[in-house]
């Protein structure tokens, strides 16, 4: 199978990258069932990326719905070592504005019912995770937007993602919980991805985009679909060119990464009591452990 080590999901607004050249489309089956679309394989400044978008080209899948599982097995298959996220969000600070920028470098976890690890089944496994995203590819990250220069878009490097079910959108009273909190954005789909890249040993990095102000602020009215789908349109351009420039640098200068050897000591269950068909499932993650 075709390979790339640089992997990029689209959330809500990006659907495509235009400037992909020479793209093959792959659909991948996993043990997790199909990802959210097929994975588009192509060339970005010249180095081979894999493209997905999160909800499906036609944004058919609510966020509870997602094959979170099967979206980081499918881009683990094709050699993926770096996943950038896009990702819409609403902004709980007065000063992250809409078509402001967020790399964020930690999460809270309001999501209910969604299963963010491929183990179990009669394998155990803790993954460290008090720094939840990479924290070199997220300055690599924030280097490339830094330089671009954006009109109309400031850089907020740092700060906490509440990730929360949807799909509805918060109530006040949550929202103003959240603050309390002192999280920065809120989105919907962030934290079981980053839990599911961190196991399956990827350097992972979000690229928050805001599209509004969520219902907290008492001088702009509460989100609204058309409020939120005027700013993705904008916030889709910029991303694409963010994500450019972030390749590019990632291709000549890929950073060293703790998520690399995330497994290395967080296995508790003894290799040789795992059986074959929980091995045989997730081989494309163990092996290179269970080959010692």
């Amino acid at each position: 199978m075709a390979q790339a080590k640089i992997g990029i999901i689209g959330g809500s607004g990006l659907y495509k990258m235009e400037a992909l050249k020479d793209v093959e489309e792959l659909h991948i089956e996993t043990p997790f069932g199909p990802p959210s679309d097929a994975l588009i394989l192509g060339s970005l400044e010249g180095t081979r990326v894999a493209f997905l978008a999160r909800h499906g080209r036609n944004h058919h899948l609510l966020p509870s719905e997602l094959p979170f599982r099967a979206n980081i097995y499918a881009m683990k298959s094709l050699g993926v070592e770096y996943l950038i996220s896009a990702s819409a969000v609403g902004s709980l600070k007065a000063e992250v504005k809409p078509l402001d920028m967020v790399v964020p470098d930690q999460f809270i976890d309001r999501t209910k019912n969604r299963i963010s690890t491929f183990f179990g089944d009669g394998i155990v496994a803790h993954i460290a995770f008090g720094d939840p995203v990479c924290l070199r590819l997220a300055q690599v990250l924030a280097d490339g937007v830094n330089s671009l220069n954006l009109p109309d878009v400031t850089l907020h490097q740092g700060g906490t993602y509440v990730c929360m079910e949807g799909p509805a959108f918060s109530t006040k009273a949550e929202s103003h919980l959240y603050r309390s909190w002192d999280a920065t954005v809120i989105g919907m789909t962030n934290l079981p991805e980053a839990k599911l890249a961190r196991e399956a040993e990827i350097a992972y990095a979000t690229l928050a985009l805001v599209t509004d102000y969520d219902c907290w602020h008492s001088d702009h009215d509460s989100v609204t679909v058309d409020m939120v789908i005027a700013n993705l349109q904008r916030n889709a351009v910029n991303a694409q060119r963010v994500i450019q420039e972030t390749v590019r640098r990632l291709s000549e200068n890929p950073p060293t990464s703790d998520a690399h050897s995330a497994l290395k000591y967080a296995i508790l269950t003894p290799l040789d009591k795992i059986s074959e068909a929980a091995k045989s499932k997730l081989d494309l993650l163990l092996c290179k452990y269970l080959a010692k």
